[in-house]
């Protein structure tokens, strides 16, 4: 007789493997988030730098503040685009480039709006223009020259002088050289006209809208004058371009060429001027 012997089964022992898994990357995460914690606490996660470069009107510290960060700052607290967008809305600030540098540097690289004239303050105090019809205060002693035109006349909400800035930061410095003084003189036909007065003794006469287009003429248009030996007088470019001397009751040689006009562009020829200047 047979008997079915049953023989105990042995305990399988349960793998460690994954246990040791588990503990291992507790044990990765607890010491990433301890050195995290002291990254943040320490110098390395802090600004220690703000550099700005590109700058000559305004000074460095003003766009320093515009940015709302400071060394000390936490240097990942705010992104580079973020400080972009609050410089380039600075008055004066054409563009703006941050970079953050590794470790607690931030790189700041400005394009002003062009200085395009000056102009005097009621206090007697010297201001430059730039192209977007922005002013800022010279600082005195500066010894910055005025070599570029002196706006006179003109009011800060007027919205002809911003169309004039704007136009005047688009020529070349080369063709505004003779140009010494800019006043507004409009008038019903011309609202934006103007009167530019040149360093050689010229007085012109033209708009904001034409002036892009006729100021490249104006140094031919005087060397025109300059063969006919005539070194004054008044030139209009407007729609007949032409120009009038800065006659006197006994000049001959005014009254000698009287009611004379040139098509625009074209040799000017001199025309008496019925009422001598002053």
């Amino acid at each position: 007789m047979s008997e079915d012997v049953k023989v105990p089964t042995l305990p399988v022992p349960k793998p460690r493997a994954r246990t040791n898994r588990k503990l291992l990357s507790f044990l990765i995460i607890f010491f990433l988030t301890v050195l995290v914690i002291l990254f943040f606490q320490s110098s390395l996660s802090r600004i220690s730098r703000i550099e700005v470069e590109g700058n000559v009107l305004l000074a460095s510290d003003v766009i320093g503040q515009a940015t709302q960060v400071a060394v000390g700052d936490r240097f990942f607290a705010v992104s580079s685009k973020t400080i972009e967008q609050r410089i380039s809305g600075m008055p004066m600030i054409k563009s703006a480039e941050v970079t953050k540098m590794f470790p607690g540097v931030i790189h700041i690289g400005v394009e002003e709006f062009p200085k395009v004239a000056f102009q005097i303050d009621p206090n007697g105090k010297k201001q430059a223009v730039l192209a977007d019809g922005n002013v800022i205060d010279l600082p005195a002693g500066s010894g910055i020259p005025l070599d570029m035109p002196i706006l006179t006349g003109w009011t800060d909400t007027d919205p002809n002088k911003a169309a004039l800035c704007k136009v005047l930061g688009e020529i070349p410095q080369s063709a505004l050289s003779d140009v010494s003084e800019i006043k507004p003189d409009p008038s019903e036909s011309y609202p934006d006209k103007i009167k530019i007065y040149t360093r050689s003794q010229f007085e012109i006469h033209t708009t904001i809208t034409y002036l892009p287009d006729r100021i490249d003429n104006l140094p031919g248009y005087i060397a025109g004058l300059a063969e006919d030996h005539i070194s004054n007088g008044v030139i209009t470019m407007l729609e007949v371009e032409y120009h009038t001397p800065f006659a006197t009751s006994g000049d001959s040689k005014a009254d000698s060429k009287s009611d004379s006009k040139t098509d625009p562009k074209s040799t000017p020829k001199a025309t008496p001027k019925s009422t001598p200047k002053p």
